[in-house]
C-alpha cells in the first residue's frame, strides 16, 4: 500500500500510453490523433508507433502539440527477435529519448529493453493475450514496469483485450509489477478512448507525468473513479463513484466483493473468514 497515490500531493491527471499515428501504421497524423485525445478530455497521451526497420524506425516527436493543458510523452514499441510461441516481441518503452538507436548487432529483446529502460523509459509487456505471450517470456523481462492489463484494440479487434492472467501469474510469483489500460488505437473509431491511467502528479509536465508512472502512482480505469484506498483496522476501505460492484482480489483465490446499487464506499476484510 505504499505506492499509493491518493494522498500524495498533486491531482490525477488521465492519459493514454499507448496508440499509433502514420508514422508506423495508424490511420491519422500525430497532430489530429493529439487533437481528439484532447477534445476527449484526455490530458496527456503517448504516441508509440512501432520501432521497425520498415518505418525507418520511427520516435513521433509531439513536443510540438504540448500546451500547459495537454502534454505528451516520447514513446515507442520495441520489436527485436520472437516469443516462446514464434511471435515478434512487443514493448511498450515511453520516455524514450528522441535520438534512441535502433537494434544494434545480436541485440535480443533483453538487451534493447534493458537500454531503453537505463535511458529512463516506463517498460511496459503490452497485450499478452493478443498474441499468446507466455509467463516464461514474461520471466525474461524482470525489470519491466507494469503488464498492460487492458488493451482496447484487442478487445474490440477479436476479444483478447485482458492481461490480468498474465499479471497475477507474476505478482503470485513475488514480483513488483504495475497494471495500466490502454488503447492502442490505430483507427480511431471502434478502438479509441477505452481505457487509460490516472495517473497522481503535481505537475503537467512530461518528467513529473512519466516520474508518476514509474512510481505506480496511478490507477487504470475504463470509467469508474477510484477517490481514495487505505486501510483501517482489517479492512480495506474504497471510495469510488458509483458502482454496483467493488471487489477485492489476492493472492490466488483470495478475494472479497460488496455488491449494491450506486456504492460509492465499499469496506472490505483483508482477513478471509
Amino acid at each position: 500500500m505504499n505506492s499509493q497515490p491518493f494522498n500524495l500531493p498533486g491531482q490525477f491527471f488521465k492519459g493514454n500510453l499507448h496508440t499509433h499515428c502514420t508514422e508506423s501504421d495508424g490511420d491519422y497524423s500525430a497532430e489530429e490523433v493529439v487533437k481528439r485525445y484532447r477534445q476527449q478530455g484526455y490530458d496527456f497521451l503517448a504516441l508509440s508507433d512501432h520501432f521497425l526497420e520498415r518505418y525507418d524506425y520511427p520516435i513521433t516527436d509531439t513536443r510540438p502539440y504540448r500546451s500547459n493543458r495537454f502534454t505528451t510523452l516520447i514513446a515507442t514499441e520495441l520489436h527485436v527477435g520472437k516469443t516462446l510461441n514464434d511471435e515478434v516481441w512487443h514493448i511498450l518503452a515511453v520516455g524514450i529519448p528522441l535520438d534512441f538507436d535502433p537494434p544494434q548487432e545480436n541485440e535480443d529483446i533483453v538487451a534493447i529493453s534493458t537500454r531503453a529502460a537505463n535511458l529512463g523509459a516506463f517498460i511496459g509487456i503490452v497485450h499478452p493475450t493478443w498474441y499468446g505471450l507466455q509467463p516464461e517470456d514474461a520471466r525474461i523481462l524482470p525489470f519491466a514496469h507494469a503488464i498492460e492489463i487492458y488493451n482496447h484494440g484487442a478487445e474490440v479487434e477479436n476479444d483478447r483485450g485482458d492481461g490480468w492472467s498474465l499479471c497475477d501469474v507474476l505478482l503470485n510469483e513475488g514480483h513488483r509489477v504495475f497494471a495500466y489500460a490502454t488503447d492502442d488505437a490505430h483507427h480511431m473509431t471502434h478502438d479509441a478512448f477505452g481505457g487509460w491511467i490516472h495517473v497522481k502528479a503535481e505537475n503537467l509536465d512530461p518528467e513529473s507525468i512519466l516520474h508518476g508512472i514509474k512510481s505506480g502512482h496511478f490507477y487504470s480505469s475504463q470509467g469508474p473513479y477510484i477517490h481514495n484506498i487505505r486501510i483501517e483496522d482489517n479492512d480495506v476501505v474504497v471510495d469510488c463513484s458509483p458502482a454496483s460492484v467493488v471487489i477485492i482480489s489476492g493472492r490466488g483465490s483470495r478475494s472479497t466483493k460488496e455488491m449494491g446499487n450506486g456504492l460509492t464506499r465499499a469496506r472490505l476484510p483483508l482477513v478471509k473468514i
